[in-house]
């Protein structure tokens, strides 16, 4: 039995602006996709804001991104970092057409989960879900994820407040 690590298909880097190009284009071939679930920066503009906004210490964006050719998968976001006694974040995420249900995103996501709890010693992460989205359920499910309640008219997003599903999953 070999004790070597099965090679990862996909790698995630942190979120900077020589990823502005690729990054608005995989998500103006997303809308349909994206539809009512997020709201990704579709502007030079608005891209820029949001690498300024993700540069930490409360919040952090990745790229997904393949390991043989370079190619951006997703994205996924640690936001509202809070360290002391709670040590907690949000989560979100989000594939590009044609990236999908691939298990790129679940790779990825099994990789930012672990910087979390290692890099930034989080003890907690939290998605909330719109109930209607089965194949993001599916993913947090699949990297361990446990649903913890519900929240009615949660958060506003596309100007309306959806209910979402919080899920969450604990160092320990």
């Amino acid at each position: 039995m070999s004790s070597r690590r099965a090679k990862r298909r996909v790698r995630v880097v942190q979120l900077s602006l020589k990823d502005e190009a690729e990054f608005i284009a995989g998500v103006q071939a997303s809308r349909e996709l994206h539809q009512k679930w997020v709201n990704p920066p579709r502007t030079r503009t608005s891209f820029r804001e949001k690498v300024r906004l993700m540069q930490g210490p409360v919040n952090l964006a990745y790229c997904v991104r393949h390991s043989d050719n370079d190619a951006l998968v997703g994205c996924i976001e640690i936001t509202q970092i809070v360290r002391g006694l709670f040590r907690s974040a949000y989560l979100g995420y989000y594939a590009f057409a044609g990236q999908h249900r691939r298990g790129f995103m679940r790779e990825g996501l099994q990789q930012v989960v672990e910087l979390a709890f290692t890099e930034l010693k989080l003890h907690r992460l939290e998605a909330n879900i719109q109930p209607e989205n089965l194949p993001s359920i599916a993913l947090v499910r699949a990297c361990g994820f446990e649903k913890e309640g519900y929240s009615p008219r949660y958060l506003k997003i596309r100007g309306r407040w959806r209910d979402h599903e919080r899920w969450a999953i604990r160092a320990s």
